[in-house]
Protein backbone atom coordinates (compact mmCIF):
# COMPACT_ATOMS: atom_id res chain seq x y z
CA UNK A 1 0.00 0.00 0.00
CA UNK A 2 1.25 3.18 -1.25
CA UNK A 3 0.74 6.71 0.09
CA UNK A 4 -0.95 9.38 -2.53
CA UNK A 5 1.23 12.40 -1.81
CA UNK A 6 -1.37 14.58 -3.57
CA UNK A 7 -4.37 13.73 -1.22
CA UNK A 8 -2.43 11.48 1.57
CA UNK A 9 -5.01 8.29 1.13
CA UNK A 10 -3.67 4.98 0.46
CA UNK A 11 -3.44 3.26 -2.65
CA UNK A 12 -2.59 -0.40 -3.94
CA UNK A 13 0.05 -1.28 -6.61
CA UNK A 14 -1.09 -4.54 -7.51
CA UNK A 15 1.20 -7.27 -9.35
CA UNK A 16 -0.39 -6.79 -12.47
CA UNK A 17 0.05 -2.82 -12.46
CA UNK A 18 3.93 -3.75 -11.71
CA UNK A 19 4.03 -5.98 -14.53
CA UNK A 20 2.63 -3.21 -16.62
CA UNK A 21 5.16 -0.44 -15.89
CA UNK A 22 8.00 -2.81 -16.19
CA UNK A 23 6.84 -3.27 -19.92
CA UNK A 24 7.07 0.47 -20.22
CA UNK A 25 10.27 1.44 -18.53
CA UNK A 26 8.64 3.85 -16.07
CA UNK A 27 8.59 3.92 -11.99
CA UNK A 28 5.42 3.41 -9.78
CA UNK A 29 3.56 6.54 -9.29
CA UNK A 30 3.11 9.00 -6.88
CA UNK A 31 -0.47 9.86 -6.98
CA UNK A 32 -3.49 7.65 -6.29
CA UNK A 33 -5.83 6.88 -9.47
CA UNK A 34 -8.06 9.08 -8.69
CA UNK A 35 -5.68 12.01 -8.21
CA UNK A 36 -3.47 10.91 -11.49
CA UNK A 37 -7.06 10.99 -13.32
CA UNK A 38 -8.10 14.52 -11.40
CA UNK A 39 -4.68 15.91 -13.20
CA UNK A 40 -5.67 14.87 -16.65
CA UNK A 41 -8.91 16.10 -16.89
CA UNK A 42 -7.18 19.32 -15.74
CA UNK A 43 -5.66 19.80 -18.76
CA UNK A 44 -9.07 19.44 -20.79
CA UNK A 45 -11.31 22.37 -21.37
CA UNK A 46 -14.37 20.73 -23.37
CA UNK A 47 -17.12 23.39 -23.33
CA UNK A 48 -16.01 26.82 -22.44
CA UNK A 49 -15.72 28.70 -25.12
CA UNK A 50 -14.72 32.59 -26.16
CA UNK A 51 -14.29 35.21 -28.81
CA UNK A 52 -10.61 35.68 -28.86
CA UNK A 53 -8.50 36.98 -32.11
CA UNK A 54 -6.54 34.39 -34.18
CA UNK A 55 -2.97 35.42 -33.49
CA UNK A 56 -2.12 34.26 -36.93
CA UNK A 57 -4.80 36.47 -38.84
CA UNK A 58 -5.80 38.94 -36.49
CA UNK A 59 -9.07 37.71 -37.38
CA UNK A 60 -12.15 37.37 -34.80
CA UNK A 61 -12.51 33.20 -33.77
CA UNK A 62 -14.37 31.24 -31.22
CA UNK A 63 -11.90 29.30 -29.02
CA UNK A 64 -10.88 27.47 -25.71
CA UNK A 65 -8.35 29.97 -24.93
CA UNK A 66 -9.81 32.77 -23.17
CA UNK A 67 -8.29 36.12 -24.33
CA UNK A 68 -6.32 37.05 -21.41
CA UNK A 69 -4.49 33.25 -21.95
CA UNK A 70 -0.86 33.69 -22.24
CA UNK A 71 -0.84 31.17 -25.85
CA UNK A 72 -0.71 32.01 -29.70
CA UNK A 73 -3.84 30.64 -30.69
CA UNK A 74 -4.22 29.37 -34.68
CA UNK A 75 -7.81 28.95 -35.96
CA UNK A 76 -7.99 25.39 -36.92
CA UNK A 77 -7.55 25.95 -40.78
CA UNK A 78 -4.49 28.11 -40.20
CA UNK A 79 -2.86 25.48 -37.51
CA UNK A 80 -3.13 22.80 -40.19
CA UNK A 81 -2.21 24.36 -43.19
CA UNK A 82 1.55 25.27 -44.45
CA UNK A 83 1.40 28.88 -43.51
CA UNK A 84 3.82 27.95 -40.33
CA UNK A 85 6.02 25.62 -38.79
CA UNK A 86 6.58 23.94 -35.34
CA UNK A 87 9.90 23.37 -36.36
CA UNK A 88 10.81 26.59 -36.40
CA UNK A 89 10.58 26.80 -32.22
CA UNK A 90 12.83 23.90 -31.52
CA UNK A 91 15.99 24.56 -29.05
CA UNK A 92 18.49 22.63 -27.16
CA UNK A 93 17.99 20.78 -23.86
CA UNK A 94 19.43 22.88 -21.21
CA UNK A 95 20.65 20.30 -18.46
CA UNK A 96 20.86 23.00 -16.40
CA UNK A 97 16.99 23.41 -15.90
CA UNK A 98 14.53 20.85 -15.01
CA UNK A 99 12.38 19.28 -18.28
CA UNK A 100 8.99 20.76 -17.20
CA UNK A 101 10.37 24.21 -17.03
CA UNK A 102 11.78 24.29 -20.39
CA UNK A 103 8.73 22.02 -21.65
CA UNK A 104 6.46 25.07 -20.94
CA UNK A 105 8.24 27.71 -22.49
CA UNK A 106 7.88 25.43 -25.33
CA UNK A 107 4.07 25.78 -24.76
CA UNK A 108 4.21 29.23 -24.16
CA UNK A 109 5.94 30.02 -27.69
CA UNK A 110 4.24 27.39 -29.66
CA UNK A 111 0.61 28.20 -31.90
CA UNK A 112 -2.43 25.98 -30.07
CA UNK A 113 -5.35 24.56 -31.82
CA UNK A 114 -8.49 26.90 -31.32
CA UNK A 115 -11.38 24.41 -30.87
CA UNK A 116 -9.88 20.70 -32.06
CA UNK A 117 -11.99 19.98 -34.64
CA UNK A 118 -11.31 17.21 -36.78
CA UNK A 119 -12.30 16.05 -40.48
CA UNK A 120 -15.11 17.67 -42.31
CA UNK A 121 -17.98 19.91 -39.55
CA UNK A 122 -20.17 21.58 -42.06
CA UNK A 123 -21.59 24.63 -39.89
CA UNK A 124 -20.20 23.67 -36.70
CA UNK A 125 -18.58 26.97 -35.73
CA UNK A 126 -19.22 26.43 -31.97
CA UNK A 127 -18.30 22.79 -31.21
CA UNK A 128 -15.09 21.60 -30.05
CA UNK A 129 -13.57 17.75 -30.24
CA UNK A 130 -15.78 17.18 -33.35
CA UNK A 131 -15.35 14.49 -36.15
CA UNK A 132 -17.14 14.67 -39.08
CA UNK A 133 -19.92 16.55 -37.88
CA UNK A 134 -22.86 19.09 -40.10
CA UNK A 135 -25.15 21.67 -38.47
CA UNK A 136 -24.40 21.33 -34.50
CA UNK A 137 -23.70 23.79 -31.91
CA UNK A 138 -22.53 23.43 -28.65
CA UNK A 139 -21.60 20.13 -29.43
CA UNK A 140 -18.52 18.57 -27.32
CA UNK A 141 -16.93 15.47 -28.34
CA UNK A 142 -19.86 14.40 -30.77
CA UNK A 143 -18.73 12.35 -34.18
CA UNK A 144 -20.67 12.77 -37.08
CA UNK A 145 -23.92 14.36 -36.02
CA UNK A 146 -26.11 16.26 -37.62
CA UNK A 147 -28.10 19.15 -36.49
CA UNK A 148 -27.40 18.31 -33.00
CA UNK A 149 -27.25 20.85 -30.06
CA UNK A 150 -26.32 21.44 -26.33
CA UNK A 151 -24.93 17.75 -26.19
CA UNK A 152 -21.95 15.83 -24.77
CA UNK A 153 -20.28 12.59 -26.04
CA UNK A 154 -21.94 12.16 -28.91
CA UNK A 155 -21.96 9.72 -31.63
CA UNK A 156 -24.38 9.30 -35.25
CA UNK A 157 -26.83 11.21 -33.71
CA UNK A 158 -29.57 13.74 -35.28
CA UNK A 159 -32.15 16.06 -34.88
CA UNK A 160 -31.74 16.27 -30.89
CA UNK A 161 -30.58 18.59 -28.25
CA UNK A 162 -29.75 18.33 -24.68
CA UNK A 163 -27.95 14.97 -25.01
CA UNK A 164 -25.22 12.88 -22.73
CA UNK A 165 -23.17 10.01 -23.59
CA UNK A 166 -25.71 9.10 -26.34
CA UNK A 167 -25.36 6.82 -29.73
CA UNK A 168 -27.08 6.19 -32.92
CA UNK A 169 -30.67 7.71 -32.14
CA UNK A 170 -32.20 10.69 -33.39
CA UNK A 171 -35.06 13.23 -31.70
CA UNK A 172 -33.75 12.98 -28.33
CA UNK A 173 -33.85 15.54 -25.69
CA UNK A 174 -32.55 15.82 -22.48
CA UNK A 175 -31.31 12.19 -22.28
CA UNK A 176 -28.43 10.58 -20.98
CA UNK A 177 -26.85 7.08 -22.02
CA UNK A 178 -29.22 6.21 -24.82
CA UNK A 179 -28.66 4.14 -27.65
CA UNK A 180 -30.29 3.27 -30.64
CA UNK A 181 -33.84 5.42 -29.62
CA UNK A 182 -36.39 7.34 -31.60
CA UNK A 183 -38.26 10.41 -30.37
CA UNK A 184 -37.83 10.25 -26.94
CA UNK A 185 -37.86 12.69 -24.16
CA UNK A 186 -35.52 12.48 -20.50
CA UNK A 187 -34.37 9.07 -20.48
CA UNK A 188 -31.94 7.54 -19.29
CA UNK A 189 -29.97 3.86 -19.34
CA UNK A 190 -32.15 2.84 -22.75
CA UNK A 191 -31.90 1.11 -25.68
CA UNK A 192 -34.07 0.72 -28.61
CA UNK A 193 -36.76 2.74 -27.53
CA UNK A 194 -39.18 4.98 -28.94
CA UNK A 195 -41.93 7.76 -28.60
CA UNK A 196 -41.33 7.94 -24.89
CA UNK A 197 -40.92 9.87 -22.13
CA UNK A 198 -39.11 9.42 -18.94
CA UNK A 199 -37.69 5.71 -19.00
CA UNK A 200 -35.03 4.40 -17.02
CA UNK A 201 -33.11 0.87 -17.68
CA UNK A 202 -35.45 0.00 -20.33
CA UNK A 203 -35.02 -2.02 -23.80
CA UNK A 204 -37.16 -2.06 -26.69
CA UNK A 205 -40.13 -0.08 -25.25
CA UNK A 206 -42.81 1.89 -27.29
CA UNK A 207 -45.01 4.34 -26.36
CA UNK A 208 -44.41 4.42 -22.34
CA UNK A 209 -44.55 6.82 -20.03
CA UNK A 210 -42.35 7.10 -16.61
CA UNK A 211 -41.23 3.10 -16.80
CA UNK A 212 -38.52 1.55 -15.22
CA UNK A 213 -36.55 -1.71 -15.69
CA UNK A 214 -38.78 -2.62 -18.65
CA UNK A 215 -38.13 -4.55 -21.60
CA UNK A 216 -40.06 -5.35 -24.65
CA UNK A 217 -43.30 -3.55 -23.49
CA UNK A 218 -45.57 -0.62 -25.31
CA UNK A 219 -48.12 1.37 -24.07
CA UNK A 220 -47.17 1.95 -20.49
CA UNK A 221 -47.62 4.34 -17.99
CA UNK A 222 -45.42 3.64 -14.17
CA UNK A 223 -44.79 -0.25 -15.39
CA UNK A 224 -48.41 -0.46 -15.79
CA UNK A 225 -50.39 -1.62 -18.97
CA UNK A 226 -52.82 0.89 -20.47
CA UNK A 227 -54.71 1.33 -23.72
CA UNK A 228 -54.06 3.21 -26.63
CA UNK A 229 -56.71 5.48 -25.86
CA UNK A 230 -55.43 6.37 -21.79
CA UNK A 231 -51.93 6.55 -23.08
CA UNK A 232 -52.74 9.18 -25.70
CA UNK A 233 -54.81 10.99 -23.13
CA UNK A 234 -52.35 10.62 -20.56
CA UNK A 235 -49.48 12.35 -22.46
CA UNK A 236 -51.34 15.35 -23.43
CA UNK A 237 -52.49 15.88 -20.07
CA UNK A 238 -48.64 15.78 -19.19
CA UNK A 239 -47.54 17.89 -22.17
CA UNK A 240 -50.54 20.65 -21.06
CA UNK A 241 -49.40 19.92 -17.27
CA UNK A 242 -45.85 20.34 -17.49
CA UNK A 243 -42.87 18.06 -18.24
CA UNK A 244 -41.16 19.15 -14.89
CA UNK A 245 -44.34 18.10 -12.44
CA UNK A 246 -43.89 14.64 -14.07
CA UNK A 247 -40.25 14.46 -14.23
CA UNK A 248 -40.30 15.24 -9.99
CA UNK A 249 -43.01 12.56 -9.69
CA UNK A 250 -40.80 9.94 -11.50
CA UNK A 251 -38.00 10.23 -10.17
CA UNK A 252 -39.26 9.83 -6.72
CA UNK A 253 -41.58 6.50 -7.72
CA UNK A 254 -38.32 4.82 -9.78
CA UNK A 255 -36.63 4.79 -6.07
CA UNK A 256 -38.92 1.73 -5.40
CA UNK A 257 -37.42 -0.23 -7.97
CA UNK A 258 -34.23 -1.90 -8.01
CA UNK A 259 -31.26 -0.58 -9.25
CA UNK A 260 -28.50 -2.55 -11.47
CA UNK A 261 -25.16 -2.07 -9.59
CA UNK A 262 -23.29 -1.71 -12.77
CA UNK A 263 -23.22 -1.54 -16.82
CA UNK A 264 -21.51 -4.22 -17.89
CA UNK A 265 -22.15 -5.76 -21.26
CA UNK A 266 -20.45 -8.59 -23.13
CA UNK A 267 -16.93 -8.20 -21.09
CA UNK A 268 -15.06 -10.81 -19.34
CA UNK A 269 -13.16 -10.07 -16.11
CA UNK A 270 -14.19 -5.87 -15.91
CA UNK A 271 -14.73 -3.82 -13.05
CA UNK A 272 -15.90 -0.50 -13.27
CA UNK A 273 -19.54 1.20 -15.22
CA UNK A 274 -20.45 1.22 -18.60
CA UNK A 275 -18.42 -0.70 -20.41
CA UNK A 276 -18.92 -3.05 -23.62
CA UNK A 277 -17.27 -5.63 -25.21
CA UNK A 278 -14.33 -5.77 -23.36
CA UNK A 279 -11.86 -8.20 -21.35
CA UNK A 280 -10.14 -7.35 -18.13
CA UNK A 281 -10.79 -4.12 -17.81
CA UNK A 282 -10.20 -3.24 -14.35
CA UNK A 283 -11.66 -0.07 -12.21
CA UNK A 284 -12.53 1.26 -15.82
CA UNK A 285 -15.68 3.51 -17.15
CA UNK A 286 -16.95 4.23 -20.20
CA UNK A 287 -14.80 1.72 -21.98
CA UNK A 288 -16.32 0.51 -25.27
CA UNK A 289 -15.82 -1.85 -28.45
CA UNK A 290 -13.41 -4.73 -27.70
CA UNK A 291 -10.78 -2.84 -24.88
CA UNK A 292 -9.14 -5.47 -23.66
CA UNK A 293 -6.24 -5.34 -20.67
CA UNK A 294 -6.90 -1.59 -19.60
CA UNK A 295 -6.67 0.01 -15.68
CA UNK A 296 -7.87 2.81 -14.59
CA UNK A 297 -8.87 4.03 -18.02
CA UNK A 298 -11.97 6.88 -18.39
CA UNK A 299 -13.94 6.68 -21.53
CA UNK A 300 -11.52 5.23 -23.54
CA UNK A 301 -11.54 1.58 -25.46
CA UNK A 302 -12.62 0.97 -29.43
CA UNK A 303 -10.24 -1.90 -29.51
CA UNK A 304 -7.56 -0.02 -27.35
CA UNK A 305 -5.21 -3.01 -25.62
CA UNK A 306 -2.88 -2.76 -22.87
CA UNK A 307 -3.65 0.76 -21.55
CA UNK A 308 -3.36 2.22 -17.90
CA UNK A 309 -4.48 5.51 -16.62
CA UNK A 310 -5.84 7.04 -19.60
CA UNK A 311 -8.79 9.31 -20.35
CA UNK A 312 -10.59 9.35 -24.31
CA UNK A 313 -7.99 7.09 -25.57
CA UNK A 314 -8.33 4.19 -27.59
CA UNK A 315 -9.35 3.18 -31.25
CA UNK A 316 -6.61 0.27 -31.91
CA UNK A 317 -4.21 1.89 -29.28
CA UNK A 318 -2.00 -0.11 -27.22
CA UNK A 319 0.56 0.49 -24.83
CA UNK A 320 -0.74 3.32 -23.20
CA UNK A 321 0.31 5.34 -19.98
CA UNK A 322 -0.77 8.01 -18.48
CA UNK A 323 -2.43 9.98 -21.74
CA UNK A 324 -5.15 11.91 -22.88
CA UNK A 325 -7.35 12.06 -26.05
CA UNK A 326 -5.25 9.89 -28.06
CA UNK A 327 -6.36 7.48 -30.98
CA UNK A 328 -4.63 5.14 -32.93
CA UNK A 329 -1.00 5.21 -31.05
CA UNK A 330 1.56 2.64 -29.72
CA UNK A 331 3.75 2.95 -26.64
CA UNK A 332 3.30 6.63 -25.61
CA UNK A 333 3.19 7.81 -22.24
CA UNK A 334 2.98 11.03 -20.56
CA UNK A 335 1.50 13.27 -23.56
CA UNK A 336 -1.72 14.62 -24.66
CA UNK A 337 -3.57 14.74 -27.59
CA UNK A 338 -1.76 12.60 -29.48
CA UNK A 339 -2.95 10.59 -32.60
CA UNK A 340 -1.39 7.71 -35.36
CA UNK A 341 1.88 8.07 -33.53
CA UNK A 342 4.16 5.63 -31.63
CA UNK A 343 6.91 6.09 -29.07
CA UNK A 344 5.86 9.28 -28.78
CA UNK A 345 6.75 10.93 -24.34
CA UNK A 346 5.76 13.62 -22.90
CA UNK A 347 4.72 15.89 -25.99
CA UNK A 348 1.00 18.05 -26.63
CA UNK A 349 -0.72 18.03 -29.65
CA UNK A 350 0.85 15.73 -31.84
CA UNK A 351 0.10 13.51 -35.10
CA UNK A 352 1.65 10.95 -37.49
CA UNK A 353 4.44 11.00 -35.79
CA UNK A 354 7.89 8.51 -34.27
CA UNK A 355 9.85 8.85 -31.99
CA UNK A 356 9.39 12.10 -30.12
CA UNK A 357 10.42 13.33 -26.75
CA UNK A 358 9.09 16.89 -25.30
CA UNK A 359 7.43 17.84 -28.29
CA UNK A 360 4.19 20.08 -28.98
CA UNK A 361 1.93 20.92 -32.40
CA UNK A 362 4.29 18.26 -35.00
CA UNK A 363 2.56 16.49 -37.77
CA UNK A 364 4.60 14.22 -39.31
CA UNK A 365 7.76 13.89 -37.80
CA UNK A 366 10.23 12.06 -36.18
CA UNK A 367 13.33 11.93 -33.51
CA UNK A 368 12.38 15.07 -32.46
CA UNK A 369 13.09 16.77 -28.70
CA UNK A 370 11.96 19.95 -27.88
CA UNK A 371 10.67 20.49 -31.67
CA UNK A 372 14.52 20.13 -32.41
CA UNK A 373 15.44 17.32 -35.19
CA UNK A 374 17.79 15.14 -34.63
CA UNK A 375 19.42 11.64 -36.14
CA UNK A 376 18.23 8.49 -35.34
CA UNK A 377 21.77 7.71 -33.67
CA UNK A 378 21.51 11.53 -31.65
CA UNK A 379 17.99 11.09 -30.50
CA UNK A 380 18.81 7.11 -28.92
CA UNK A 381 21.95 8.82 -27.01
CA UNK A 382 20.30 11.96 -25.85
CA UNK A 383 16.97 10.48 -24.89
CA UNK A 384 18.36 8.58 -21.69
CA UNK A 385 20.60 11.47 -20.93
CA UNK A 386 17.24 13.42 -20.56
CA UNK A 387 15.58 10.80 -18.40
CA UNK A 388 18.44 10.38 -16.49
CA UNK A 389 18.37 14.22 -15.47
CA UNK A 390 14.44 14.14 -14.77
CA UNK A 391 14.86 11.71 -12.33
CA UNK A 392 17.29 13.51 -10.62
CA UNK A 393 14.76 16.38 -10.28
CA UNK A 394 11.75 14.29 -9.34
CA UNK A 395 9.90 14.53 -12.98
CA UNK A 396 10.44 11.21 -14.64
CA UNK A 397 7.26 9.04 -14.52
CA UNK A 398 4.99 11.68 -13.23
CA UNK A 399 2.39 13.10 -15.75
CA UNK A 400 2.80 16.81 -16.19
CA UNK A 401 2.57 19.50 -13.01
CA UNK A 402 -0.84 21.33 -12.66
CA UNK A 403 0.83 24.68 -13.65
CA UNK A 404 1.73 23.38 -17.19
CA UNK A 405 -1.99 23.08 -17.82
CA UNK A 406 -2.86 26.06 -20.15
CA UNK A 407 -6.45 26.53 -18.26
CA UNK A 408 -7.60 27.25 -15.08
CA UNK A 409 -9.36 24.26 -13.45
CA UNK A 410 -12.47 25.79 -13.29
CA UNK A 411 -12.74 25.40 -16.96
CA UNK A 412 -11.70 22.08 -17.44
CA UNK A 413 -13.47 18.80 -16.91
CA UNK A 414 -11.57 18.17 -13.78
CA UNK A 415 -14.05 20.30 -12.04
CA UNK A 416 -16.93 18.43 -13.30
CA UNK A 417 -15.63 15.28 -11.84
CA UNK A 418 -14.19 16.86 -8.98
CA UNK A 419 -15.14 19.87 -7.75
CA UNK A 420 -13.77 22.47 -5.38
CA UNK A 421 -13.78 26.13 -4.85
CA UNK A 422 -11.18 28.48 -5.69
CA UNK A 423 -9.18 28.15 -2.49
CA UNK A 424 -9.00 24.86 -2.26
CA UNK A 425 -7.76 24.84 -6.38
CA UNK A 426 -5.00 27.19 -5.82
CA UNK A 427 -3.83 25.77 -2.72
CA UNK A 428 -3.87 22.17 -4.66
CA UNK A 429 -1.59 23.74 -7.27
CA UNK A 430 -4.17 24.08 -9.99
CA UNK A 431 -4.63 27.79 -11.95
CA UNK A 432 -7.58 29.43 -11.28
CA UNK A 433 -9.69 31.24 -14.15
CA UNK A 434 -11.09 35.05 -13.12
CA UNK A 435 -12.16 35.86 -16.93
CA UNK A 436 -15.54 36.61 -17.39
CA UNK A 437 -16.93 36.93 -21.15
CA UNK A 438 -18.20 40.55 -22.09
CA UNK A 439 -21.95 40.55 -21.59
CA UNK A 440 -24.83 39.86 -23.92
CA UNK A 441 -26.10 42.54 -26.39
CA UNK A 442 -29.72 41.66 -25.98
CA UNK A 443 -33.10 44.11 -26.60
CA UNK A 444 -33.90 42.51 -22.63
CA UNK A 445 -33.41 39.76 -19.93
CA UNK A 446 -35.50 38.17 -18.68
CA UNK A 447 -35.84 36.45 -15.61
CA UNK A 448 -36.46 32.55 -16.05
CA UNK A 449 -39.27 31.86 -13.50
CA UNK A 450 -41.18 35.11 -15.80
CA UNK A 451 -41.30 32.17 -19.06
CA UNK A 452 -44.82 31.05 -19.58
CA UNK A 453 -44.81 27.49 -18.92
CA UNK A 454 -46.32 26.37 -22.01
CA UNK A 455 -44.00 26.96 -25.16
CA UNK A 456 -47.75 27.67 -27.17
CA UNK A 457 -47.18 30.90 -25.12
CA UNK A 458 -43.46 32.09 -26.14
CA UNK A 459 -43.27 34.78 -28.92
CA UNK A 460 -40.97 34.91 -31.49
CA UNK A 461 -39.40 37.78 -30.16
CA UNK A 462 -37.71 35.57 -27.50
CA UNK A 463 -34.54 34.74 -29.90
CA UNK A 464 -34.14 38.88 -29.43
CA UNK A 465 -33.67 38.48 -25.53
CA UNK A 466 -31.74 36.74 -22.86
CA UNK A 467 -33.18 34.54 -20.21
CA UNK A 468 -31.67 34.49 -17.02
CA UNK A 469 -30.56 31.03 -15.99
CA UNK A 470 -32.17 30.15 -12.76
CA UNK A 471 -29.03 28.91 -11.24
CA UNK A 472 -26.47 31.09 -12.19
CA UNK A 473 -28.16 34.28 -12.80
CA UNK A 474 -25.89 34.13 -16.26
CA UNK A 475 -28.01 35.59 -19.24
CA UNK A 476 -28.34 33.22 -21.66
CA UNK A 477 -29.42 33.03 -25.56
CA UNK A 478 -31.66 30.44 -27.03
CA UNK A 479 -31.00 29.99 -31.47
CA UNK A 480 -33.86 29.35 -33.71
CA UNK A 481 -32.94 25.64 -34.35
CA UNK A 482 -33.95 25.53 -30.56
CA UNK A 483 -36.78 27.69 -30.71
CA UNK A 484 -37.86 25.14 -33.53
CA UNK A 485 -36.96 22.23 -31.77
CA UNK A 486 -39.10 23.32 -28.88
CA UNK A 487 -42.46 24.08 -30.69
CA UNK A 488 -42.37 20.74 -32.76
CA UNK A 489 -42.05 18.47 -29.28
CA UNK A 490 -44.27 20.87 -27.02
CA UNK A 491 -41.24 21.14 -24.70
CA UNK A 492 -41.01 23.89 -22.28
CA UNK A 493 -37.87 26.74 -22.77
CA UNK A 494 -35.53 25.79 -20.22
CA UNK A 495 -35.19 27.89 -17.39
CA UNK A 496 -31.23 27.18 -17.20
CA UNK A 497 -28.25 27.69 -19.23
CA UNK A 498 -26.63 25.43 -21.59
CA UNK A 499 -23.35 25.31 -19.43
CA UNK A 500 -26.00 24.48 -16.08
CA UNK A 501 -27.63 22.25 -17.87
CA UNK A 502 -24.71 20.06 -18.90
CA UNK A 503 -23.59 19.92 -15.44
CA UNK A 504 -26.78 18.57 -14.26
CA UNK A 505 -26.95 16.24 -16.95
CA UNK A 506 -23.17 15.06 -15.74
CA UNK A 507 -24.42 14.79 -12.22
CA UNK A 508 -27.22 12.24 -12.77
CA UNK A 509 -24.36 9.89 -13.76
CA UNK A 510 -22.71 8.14 -11.18
CA UNK A 511 -18.72 9.04 -10.26
CA UNK A 512 -15.61 7.43 -11.52
CA UNK A 513 -14.96 5.91 -8.48
CA UNK A 514 -16.18 2.00 -7.29
CA UNK A 515 -17.54 1.12 -3.78
CA UNK A 516 -17.90 -2.37 -1.67
CA UNK A 517 -21.12 -2.85 -0.92
CA UNK A 518 -23.91 -5.62 -0.45
CA UNK A 519 -26.43 -6.45 -2.85
CA UNK A 520 -29.76 -4.90 -1.45
CA UNK A 521 -31.73 -8.46 -1.70
CA UNK A 522 -29.34 -11.21 -1.37
CA UNK A 523 -26.43 -9.11 0.36
CA UNK A 524 -23.87 -10.95 -2.12
CA UNK A 525 -20.77 -8.45 -2.30
CA UNK A 526 -20.53 -5.80 -5.06
CA UNK A 527 -18.60 -3.26 -6.23
CA UNK A 528 -20.63 -0.50 -7.79
CA UNK A 529 -20.37 2.94 -8.30
CA UNK A 530 -23.45 3.87 -5.72
CA UNK A 531 -21.83 5.08 -2.59
CA UNK A 532 -22.93 2.90 0.31
CA UNK A 533 -24.55 6.02 1.97
CA UNK A 534 -27.26 6.41 -1.61
CA UNK A 535 -31.04 5.55 -1.25
CA UNK A 536 -31.03 3.49 -4.41
CA UNK A 537 -32.21 0.05 -4.01
CA UNK A 538 -29.10 -1.80 -5.56
CA UNK A 539 -29.57 -5.47 -7.10
CA UNK A 540 -26.55 -7.83 -8.05
CA UNK A 541 -26.95 -9.01 -11.28
CA UNK A 542 -28.77 -12.61 -10.82
CA UNK A 543 -31.02 -10.48 -8.34
CA UNK A 544 -31.99 -7.73 -10.94
CA UNK A 545 -32.49 -9.94 -14.25
CA UNK A 546 -34.65 -12.09 -11.53
CA UNK A 547 -36.37 -8.80 -10.77
CA UNK A 548 -37.58 -8.11 -14.31
CA UNK A 549 -39.27 -11.67 -14.64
Amino acid sequence: MSNCKQCNNGFEITDGDRKFYEKMNVPEPALCPDCRQQLRWAFRNQDKLYKRKCDFTGKEMISLYSPDKPYKVYKEDIWWSDKWDPMEYGRDFDFNRSFFEQFNDLLLDVPRRGMHQDGSNEGCDYITFGFNNRNCYLVFTGFYCEDVYHSTWTGMMKDSMDCLRSFESSLLYECINCEKCYECFYCHNTQNCQESYFLDDCRNCKNCISCKNLRNKEYHIYNKPVSKEEFKAYKEQMLEGGLLGEKTKFDKWKLNLPYLYTHIDNSEGCTGDYIENAKNCHNCFDVLLGAEDLRHCQFSGWKGKDMMDCSMCGKEAELLYQMHATVGSINCAFTIFCRGSSNVYYSDCISSCDHLFGCVGLNHKKYCILNKQYTKEAYEELVPKIIEHMKKTGEWGEFFPSKLSPFGYNETMAEYFFPLDKEKALKDGFKWSDYETPPLKVEKIIPADQLPDNIKNIPDDILNWAIECEVTKKPFRIITQELKFYRSHNLPIPHRCPEQRNLDRLNQRNPYKLWNRKCFKCEADIQTTYSPDRQEKVYCEPCYLESLA
